[in-house]
């Protein structure tokens, strides 16, 4: 099957004819093209005309008109490709007017000396140079060669080429340096880049156009619904408020029914509705009795040192001392709980009496502590097994509080 098409074997774009894969090489350099025999989409809007070359295009005028109906002519439309040249066509016209015509004068066609001097230099036979600068259009050393290792098994590479004398000769193009053949790819690439770059900014202003729109559909859609379930509901409440008034006058009406028929059956003559009194309200009696909290461990060991600073208040020192010298017993019990040196106060200790046992609240502090009197009460003994960490964590803050705070006791 002829193909109808070239395809770009970077991009995969179809083109319709060597004209378009020319210009889409020029603005993307891509180099690499194979001829195909699928066909470049024809895809007709059947409400404006407009022609689309691909699915894309189609569902982009889609989304900005709206039209879906599309006629599919792309079989109308392929035809198959010619792959020569404009040049090669019209040499092939004047050899086809030559041939009906008079038979021409034919001469070797003029070719860059520079250029065919250096292909000389290099080994390359003069009727061969002639004609890959000939065929090469005088364009470059790097053409040239690359057109006879193209051409390198044609019968005819040998053989000097002949043009009709008449034949207009064009001036030799001047090669490029490499410079300007690098300036001349940069300007290529920035034409492709600014071109793609305006698509893009295209297609990004019609996705957020699209994307506008659909969150303008949703948050309509979404109200209307949220109106819709409001009035269900309000609906749904007035209906429930309805059932359950007819409900109580059914049961207020069969309750004066009832009535009635009773005192009818005792003989009793119809009750005046003017005469019902409305019931009064059953006040109940309110309680002024309060419950009565025991009070805590907590309360009674600050009752204690209250007491204590409170007894002793002209001696501030020995106050202190005496709060220090129980915060040292609790903070001894809770850092060693197994040592029972700490958890055993012996009562006669000298130096006990003088801190804590002479001064009244502290042998009670110790005891909410979970000390206990043995031996006679000759000590003090904390059992391991009623160690409470708790309480003497409590402890401790209620005599850290009793040293810092200069009016406790006093207020």
């Amino acid at each position: 099957m002829a193909g109808v098409s070239l395809k770009c074997g970077d991009c995969g774009a179809l083109l319709r004819s060597v004209e378009e894969a020319q210009e889409h090489a020029e603005l993307t350099s891509h180099d690499k093209f194979s001829e195909s025999t699928e066909a470049v989409l024809n895809l007709v809007c059947s409400t404006c005309g407009k022609p689309c070359r691909s699915k894309t295009e189609s569902d982009l005028h889609t989304k900005r008109t709206g039209h879906t109906d599309f006629a599919d002519k792309t079989s109308e439309a392929a035809k198959p490709i010619s792959l020569e040249a404009p040049k090669a066509v019209a040499e092939s016209e004047q050899a086809t007017d030559a041939s009906t015509s008079q038979p021409e004068e034919m001469v070797v066609p003029e070719v860059d000396k520079k250029l065919l001097e250096e292909l000389e230099a290099m080994g390359f036979p003069v009727a061969r140079a002639t004609r890959a600068l000939h065929y090469s259009g005088n364009a470059s050393i790097e053409a040239a060669i690359n057109w006879v290792v193209e051409h390198e098994n044609d019968s005819d590479i040998d053989q000097m080429p002949l043009v009709p004398i008449n034949t207009k000769v064009e001036a030799p193009k001047p090669s490029l340096t490499p410079e300007e053949l690098k300036a001349k790819q940069q300007e290529l690439r920035e034409k492709a880049r600014k071109k793609k770059e305006e698509e893009e900014k295209r297609m990004e202003r019609e996705r957020e156009k699209e994307r506008i729109r659909v969150g303008k559909e949703l948050l309509e859609a979404k109200r209307i619904e949220e109106d819709n379930e409001r009035k269900r509901i309000l609906a749904l409440r007035k209906a429930e408020k309805d059932e359950e008034k007819r409900a109580r006058e059914k049961i207020r009406q069969k309750l004066e029914e009832d009535k009635a028929e009773r005192r009818r059956k005792l003989g009793l003559a119809p009750e005046d509705p003017s005469s019902v009194k409305p019931s009064s309200p059953v006040v109940e009696e309110k309680k002024s009795s309060l419950p009565v909290r025991p009070a805590t461990k907590t309360e009674q060991m600050r009752e204690c040192l209250r007491t204590l600073k409170q007894i002793h208040k002209d001696d501030d020192a020995k106050v202190k001392r005496a709060f220090q010298t129980l915060l040292t017993f609790a903070g001894n019990v809770v850092k060693n709980p197994d040592e029972e040196k700490y958890r055993k106060i012996r009562l006669s200790n000298q130096s006990f009496q003088e801190r804590v046992g002479a001064l009244r609240g502290g042998i009670e502090f110790l005891e909410l502590c979970g000390f206990e009197k043995i031996e006679g009460g000759e000590f003090l003994f904390l059992a391991r097994d009623k160690v409470d960490m708790a309480v003497l964590h409590s402890a401790g803050a209620e005599l850290d509080s009793a040293i810092r705070n200069p009016f406790f006791g006093v207020l």
